[in-house]
């Protein structure tokens, strides 16, 4: 039997109750899930005028909601413009609700080395749609949706799955902003109405 690691492990003063704690999680789940919303409200909802561009959320781990494995979010784009370009690990799933347009699609390879990373495909895909479509992007795209009417928006729910980031695979990255994306701007309804009838943003 091997003992020469005595000396090792046997040091060390520190206590925790680190099982303990998974017992009381699992034990405390139906009343922590209890104080959580099952059903969210619009007015629950928070706008985001992000990089990415307009953003309703639905669902996302920072809300008090049942959800604990997918982000949900509803995106609208004004007349003619264009969400920001970037990539995450996780694959997407993009429901159309109303407009039409198209994406750009590149494929990134993976790659490992001494190091691990993924290259950009510099092909670039195009895919149109409409809406009642749906927008499957694979895991580690890079994607860019493009609003192609100049008159009417294009809004659309988009869902990920966020155990990647859970398990510390959080690869989002930005590569454009929106051109609708403003810091300044706080979010409201008549604010978004006025990007909804073209009155705000758009290409720039």
């Amino acid at each position: 039997m091997a003992w020469d690691e005595t000396g090792s492990w046997l040091e060390g003063n520190a206590n925790e109750r680190l099982y303990q704690r998974l017992l009381d999680d699992s034990q405390d789940a139906n009343s922590r899930n209890s104080r959580r919303k099952k059903i969210v409200r619009p007015d629950d909802m928070p706008w985001e005028m992000s990089r990415q561009g307009l953003l309703k959320h639905l669902i996302n781990e920072n809300m008090n909601t049942r959800m604990e494995t997918v982000d949900a979010y509803m995106q609208i784009i004004p007349p003619g413009s264009s969400s920001g370009k970037h990539r995450h690990l996780a694959e997407e799933c993009v429901y159309v609700i109303e407009g039409k347009g198209y994406d750009l699609h590149q494929d990134s390879d993976c790659e490992i080395g001494d190091v691990f990373e993924w290259v950009i495909n510099p092909e670039v895909k195009r895919f149109e749609w409409e809406s009642g479509d749906v927008i499957y992007i694979p895991p580690n795209t890079v994607h860019q949706h493009f609003n192609a009417d100049p008159a009417k928006p294009a809004r659309f729910i988009s869902c990920t799955n966020r155990i990647f980031k859970q398990i510390g695979l959080n690869t989002l990255e930005q590569f454009e902003d929106s051109p609708d994306y403003d810091p300044k701007v706080v979010l409201t309804a008549e604010i978004v109405r006025e990007y909804l009838r073209g009155a705000r943003g758009g290409k720039k």
